[in-house]
């Protein structure tokens, strides 16, 4: 399957799953660990890869292969990595470097203050500090009252893309809503699925987020 332009992307998983399992799909389609794009049909769903997860098999990996990302299934062209993370000041920090090592940005983890969990900033170059926090504790009670109805018309849709899928995309996952400036810029499910909103996000530091994961 030839994948799809990742600068394009507004949703995505990551996994081996390449075709879902459904009623019309009875059994699922596995191919390379990569950040996958839903496309099809609700009855024959695809999730097309925008970048490849690098391997243990592969020379000279600039990070954990879990934590480096190819744009091509052969790990010809190297899209981004992640480095090992930093301890600065309570946080745990993440750096993001394009293909050349230069920084593309930084995932922050926050410690949390009781009773909340930790929360998450972006920091992009350029742009303003984008804020990861539990979407029910962001917004006005109406705002926070149509995510509700938004989540419930979408989980019938959203389960066909799980089905079946490995174990980044099973057990319950914390819903975040990342804002800058009090707009949204991306929302995510764990680490298991992110829907971007904002055009000017860098699609690769919202790749990193979901390959190291909101533990």
């Amino acid at each position: 399957m030839d994948p799809v332009p990742w600068e394009t992307v507004f949703r995505f998983v990551v996994g081996s799953v390449e075709r879902p399992r459904t009623p019309k799909q009875p059994r699922s389609v596995f191919g390379k660990p990569a950040v996958r794009v839903p496309t099809g049909g609700k009855d024959r769903p695809v999730l097309a890869p925008c970048a490849f997860l690098g391997s243990s098999s592969v020379a000279g990996l600039p990070s954990r292969p879990e934590l480096t990302l190819y744009e091509d299934a052969d790990a010809q062209r190297l899209l981004c990595w992640v480095d090992e993370p930093e301890e600065a000041d309570g946080e745990t920090r993440h750096t993001v470097r394009d293909a050349g090592g230069e920084v593309i940005g930084v995932l922050r983890r926050v410690p949390p203050k009781r009773p909340f969990k930790h929360t998450w900033r972006i920091e992009q170059p350029g742009r303003p500090e984008i804020v990861g926090r539990n979407e029910w504790a962001s917004g006005s009670a109406g705002q926070v009252a149509s995510r509700f109805a938004v989540r419930a018309a979408f989980e019938a849709v959203d389960s066909l893309f799980h089905a079946g899928t490995d174990e980044k995309t099973t057990g319950k996952a914390r819903s975040l809503e990342w804002r800058a400036d009090d707009k949204i810029v991306m929302t995510s499910e764990g680490s298991r699925e992110v829907k971007i909103e904002a055009t000017w996000l860098d699609r690769r530091l919202a790749f990193a987020f979901a390959l190291v994961g909101d533990a």
